[in-house]
């Protein structure tokens, strides 16, 4: 496995699988500096989670750097990266797992809400990546994972969203091209499968964690997924083990990276 020590940052890193990536990185010995807001964004019930995540990391006997900003600000991104560069000196990994997904067709989506999930679904991951990948070439490589969606191959009910995370599948395979010279590493991973708690996940259930996972497929453990299933390939991605993988998207569930399966339909 990798060694210890590793420093970067995690968006949307402080609830839900983002929480998950920052805990169990962080228990692997690296520096993480974790983001999100605080307040709740569309169709998302995550708020007010710095305090709830500084505890179970003090409780774990673990540290991480909390910060609240917004990934669609570019502003705020070059503040983070700054308190990153500040704080352990370099920056060698980044996960771009914030992300927003009211669902919604072509029809009744309207632009604004369009435009903010672009914003926060790739937007977001580009302005991180600009921003980051200087000080990882600098260094001499990097790491960079992007937290994708099998809705990223179209999925109903979820046009936006859906083509933002198509968006995020492109732009992982274009940054694994364009550095792959830099000895940068840029890879997806998928949460599959249903009933993963996260921020987008609740909202779209009325934020009631028992309707997670209705009907879903599980996965091939014969239970769903969970955040830690999603760290834990994460934490892979950023070892040592994975140091010839790159342009590669790991499904952690059930073929989400192919688009499907498709769920059967609730009982009446």
């Amino acid at each position: 496995m990798s060694a210890p020590g590793k420093t970067g940052i995690v968006t949307g890193g402080t609830f839900g699988i983002g929480a998950a990536i920052t805990k169990v990185l962080a228990s692997r010995g690296h520096q993480v500096v974790a983001f999100g807001l605080e307040d709740r964004q569309l169709t998302s019930v995550a708020e007010n989670a710095l305090p709830a995540l500084g505890q179970e990391l003090t409780d774990a006997g673990l540290t991480a750097e909390l910060l609240e900003a917004d990934v669609s600000r570019a502003d705020d991104v070059a503040r983070v990266v700054a308190h990153t560069l500040e704080t352990f000196g370099g920056i060698h990994f980044l996960v771009n797992n914030a992300a927003i997904g009211p669902l919604g067709t072509v029809l009744d989506t309207e632009e604004a809400v369009w435009d903010a999930i672009h914003a926060v679904n790739l937007k977001g991951p580009y302005l991180m990546a600009r921003a980051v990948l200087p000080h990882m070439i600098a260094g001499g490589g990097g790491h960079i994972v992007n937290i994708g969606s099998g809705a990223g191959h179209g999925k109903p009910n979820m046009a936006a969203y859906a083509a933002s995370k198509g968006g995020l599948h492109a732009l992982t395979q274009a940054m694994a091209y364009d550095h792959f010279q830099d000895g940068i590493r840029v890879n997806t991973v998928i949460p599959g499968g249903g009933g993963i708690v996260s921020g987008l996940s609740l909202g779209r259930v009325g934020g009631d964690p028992d309707n997670l996972g209705k009907n879903a497929p599980g996965t091939a453990a014969g239970r769903t997924a969970t955040g830690n299933d999603v760290a834990g390939a994460v934490a892979f991605l950023l070892s040592d083990d994975a140091e010839v993988i790159s342009g590669t998207t790991i499904d952690v569930g059930c073929f989400a990276g192919q688009g499907g399966p498709i769920p059967k339909d609730p009982a009446p």
